[in-house]
């Protein structure tokens, strides 16, 4: 469908939808641009607040991806008045005021519209110097990969839909879900990172390689490095897999290569639908403890998951 619609250029569009990236971005004066996303979705957890807060944090993940701040967040709302009370309404907007509150941004209203579906999310403006976007398509051989969240919340989600999540599992992946990227986005900008991309809907595999191709180069993945939520490797043994976790192994099937030794199960977890995930940073090899550190300082986790190994069209070598 995109590829029928024209490209729009403008000296001052510095990312467009060219690239598949996570925001636009457009320069207003020579020391600032801003950046422009939305995203929003159907419930994945049963309680209405908590849904507004991962909601949220999701949508304002695009950011700090492109290394930036928000500063505004509009709420985009689809609510079915005729058969949920109007009391569900008010604790999801409430969460979702609560995290664009932490993120120290401004909500500045929306709109609503009446849907027999419940939708929530947010249109977010953040800000950035133009001289420090960073996009999916800096990436050079020899970079490292550093991974700022675990895996599994599509899984998890899916187990959670059908009451098959354990308590103590439901509130850890809530926990990964509700957490901001804005510490990460500081940290990668203090050692000017090459290139970088959120974790969401296309997992792991889907937005790597998505960075793979707009950078020209060929990623390494270690599957045994990569950070997964306890309890997904069991409940994905069980079945709990999202179909949309399928769509992005069979998007990305013929870009990737898995070595002999890795399991398929933990390929189905790299290829999980994520919500709200965390930031797959692109450092270059002399950055990288730089970069470790200020992570470290700010407690975010950040294992190191491979590297970026030779110029290509976009691919990526999933070994064990």
């Amino acid at each position: 469908m995109l590829a029928e619609l024209p490209l729009v250029e403008h000296p001052d569009l510095l990312v467009g939808r060219g690239t598949s990236d996570d925001a636009g971005v457009v320069r207003v004066r020579e020391d600032l641009a801003l950046i422009q996303t939305l995203d929003f979705f159907t419930p994945i957890v049963d309680d209405p607040r908590t849904f507004g807060r991962i909601a949220a944090a999701n949508a304002l993940s695009d950011v700090y991806a492109m290394g930036g701040a928000p500063l505004t967040a509009m709420n985009i709302v689809c609510f079915p008045r005729k058969t949920l009370p109007l009391d569900v309404l008010r604790e999801v907007l409430l969460g979702g005021h609560e995290v664009v509150h932490q993120a120290g941004a401004l909500l500045v209203g929306g709109h609503s519209v009446e849907d027999p579906e419940l939708k929530y999310g947010l249109s977010v403006t953040g800000i950035v110097h133009p001289d420090r976007v960073i996009t999916n398509a800096g990436a050079r051989p020899g970079d490292r990969l550093l991974l700022t969240k675990p895996l599994g919340t599509g899984v998890l989600a899916t187990a959670i839909k059908g009451g098959m999540a354990p308590a103590e599992v439901e509130s850890e992946a809530v926990r990964w879900m509700t957490t901001l990227n804005g510490d990460a986005a500081e940290a990668m900008q203090e050692v000017r990172a090459s290139a970088c991309t959120d974790i969401t809907g296309f997992g792991l595999l889907g937005h790597a390689l998505e960075l793979a191709r707009a950078s020209g180069v060929t990623l390494r993945i270690e599957a045994s490095r990569v950070p997964i939520i306890v309890g997904a490797v069991e409940l994905a043994s069980m079945g709990m897999i999202p179909a949309g976790s399928f769509a992005n192994r069979r998007f990305c099937e013929r870009a990737v290569t898995v070595e002999a030794g890795v399991d398929s199960l933990l390929v189905d977890l790299l290829a999980d639908a994520q919500t709200s995930g965390g930031l797959l940073i692109c450092v270059p090899e002399s950055g990288a403890a730089d970069l470790h550190a200020e992570l470290e300082r700010r407690h975010v986790p950040h294992p190191e998951i491979g590297c970026v190994v030779e110029r290509s069209r976009g691919a990526i070598r999933v070994v064990p």
